[in-house]
């Protein structure tokens, strides 16, 4: 009995029974084939959008400009080009016309071009007080004015003694008025700006009737404008006037001439350089011989 026991287990065990599974060690295979595949893939894609179809893009382009309203510039107009750094546009149509980008400003003129300008235009100042010393001299009034070139342009001084203007008073006489008309000639001739600056001297002393030294300057320098204007004749677009008190002292106070030295008008005919090249002035005014 026992015996056919072991007999039915034996067969049991060969025809019914499972067998121990076989450990697999060649599953990463598997794996690493289906990265290879997504790479491929991968660069298939990339290779195939890297491929401009003109024609397609331009079709594109189109659709979308109707769809924008018929007419108004399409929203891909004015992207760049995957290729040469052209528009998807020009790509897509290559008679369109290329624009070439903002050109920078030209550069500022080099201070060698700065100097050759500011050096004519004192050759031009020089000549224009040689004409007015020429023209004081015939008039027998040789000394009543004084020369100099700053930042400004060229400045010419007239000393306002009691032969331009009497004591606080802002009445041109007869002998300031003979002065102006020998210098006025060579400011006929040229086209400057031309402003005419008062100033008192430093004397502690009253300016009534006007209330200071501000009004006082500036009187006598719209006195000289309003000559000028009238008996120049001058344009009145191309003067000024401005009075400066006793703030810009030829001499200090404590110098005898500052009675009247510092109690002038300036007539200042303007620079027409940019301020660059004016800057160059004064180097070149001294340099000329300026006196």
């Amino acid at each position: 009995m026992s015996a056919a026991r072991s007999a039915a287990g034996r067969r049991r065990s060969r025809g019914g029974g499972h067998a121990e599974e076989h450990e697999n060690h060649e599953r990463w295979m598997v794996t690493y084939a289906d990265m290879l595949t997504l790479l491929l893939v991968l660069f298939i894609v990339l290779y195939a959008i890297s491929q401009v179809n003109t024609s397609k893009f331009s079709e594109l382009k189109s659709s979308l400009a109707s769809a924008f309203k018929a007419g108004q510039p399409s929203v891909l107009s004015g992207g760049s080009g995957i290729v040469g750094g052209e528009s998807a546009a020009q790509q897509a149509n290559p008679n369109l016309p290329v624009f070439s980008p903002i050109q920078p400003q030209a550069a500022k003129p080099s201070e060698d071009q700065d100097r050759q300008a500011a050096q004519h235009e004192v050759d031009e100042f020089k000549e224009i007080e040689a004409a007015i010393k020429s023209s004081l001299h015939r008039h027998g009034l040789d000394g009543n004015a004084e020369f100099s070139i700053d930042e400004r342009g060229l400045v010419v001084t007239v000393v306002t003694n009691e032969l331009v203007f009497s004591g606080n008073s802002a009445v041109l006489e007869h002998e300031g008025a003979v002065i102006l008309d020998a210098v006025l000639p060579p400011l006929r001739r040229i086209s400057n700006q031309i402003q005419v600056d008062g100033h008192t001297n430093q004397q502690n002393v009253s300016t009534a009737p006007y209330p200071s030294g501000w009004e006082l300057s500036s009187a006598r320098a719209s006195s000289v404008v309003r000559y000028l204007v009238t008996h120049g004749p001058i344009a009145a677009g191309r003067l000024s006037a401005a009075g400066f008190s006793d703030q810009r002292p030829l001499v200090p106070a404590s110098d005898p001439r500052s009675i009247t030295r510092n109690r002038r008008v300036d007539i200042v005919v303007l620079s027409q350089l940019p301020a660059g090249a004016r800057s160059q002035l004064p180097a070149l005014g001294r340099s000329a011989g300026n006196g």
